[in-house]
């Protein structure tokens, strides 16, 4: 049975269903991998071979701390909107999908948005890749796709941001930044959020 609308669970690994809007990719889980690596042994082979994609193909990455959880109330049953804060200061708001993906305030988490998940930056067919062959996603937990839709500047007492928002297919993100650190990121732009927790 589907966890969520559009998704589909092939053992312990949700990942998309080839009929069904592609959003919500996978949650990788603390269990031997099919090729026989656990999730840190096979994220540490991806680190060592793909060490390119943190300069090519990740267009942004950061550390975020939750500070708050539904800060407006709750507003679906399945879905919790975060509020969280970078050591760059920052500000992040994010939708997601807690049946499947569930944080705690105080919880700190890498947060990167990319392009593609090939590891040398090679665009993806649009078909529905069932290879297994390595990729980004295999060095994160929680993975999501969508377009940006709108980005505008801003000065925040004389500090100049840029905002970008984003749409997963209707879970919405907005990220405040320094305007060099979205440089690589642009209205209309297709993106991979892809999230994991380190506390």
């Amino acid at each position: 049975a589907d966890s969520a609308p559009g998704f589909s669970k092939h053992g312990r690994t949700l990942r998309p269903c080839p009929h069904c809007p592609r959003r919500v990719l996978r949650v990788l889980r603390l269990a031997p991998h099919p090729l026989g690596w656990s999730r840190s042994e096979r994220s540490t082979e991806i680190d060592k071979k793909g060490a390119m994609a943190a300069g090519g193909v990740i267009a942004y990455e950061d550390i975020f701390e939750i500070l708050d959880q539904d800060p407006d109330g709750k507003k679906f049953d399945h879905v919790s909107r975060y509020r969280c804060r970078s050591a760059f200061e920052s500000d992040l708001q994010i939708d997601l999908n807690i049946d499947i993906y569930k944080l705690e305030i105080g919880t700190k988490f890498t947060l990167a948005l990319a392009p593609t998940l090939s590891l040398d930056g090679t665009p993806e067919d649009p078909a529905y890749d069932q290879t297994g062959k390595e990729s980004l996603a295999d060095s994160y937990e929680y993975v999501m796709y969508g377009k940006v839709f709108k980005k505008q500047d801003e000065n925040e007492g004389g500090m100049r941001k840029s905002i970008v928002t984003i749409s997963f297919g209707g879970l919405l993100m907005q990220l405040k930044a320094d305007p060099k650190n979205l440089q690589d990121v642009d209205i209309d732009n297709r993106l991979y959020v892809l999230i994991r927790k380190i506390s």
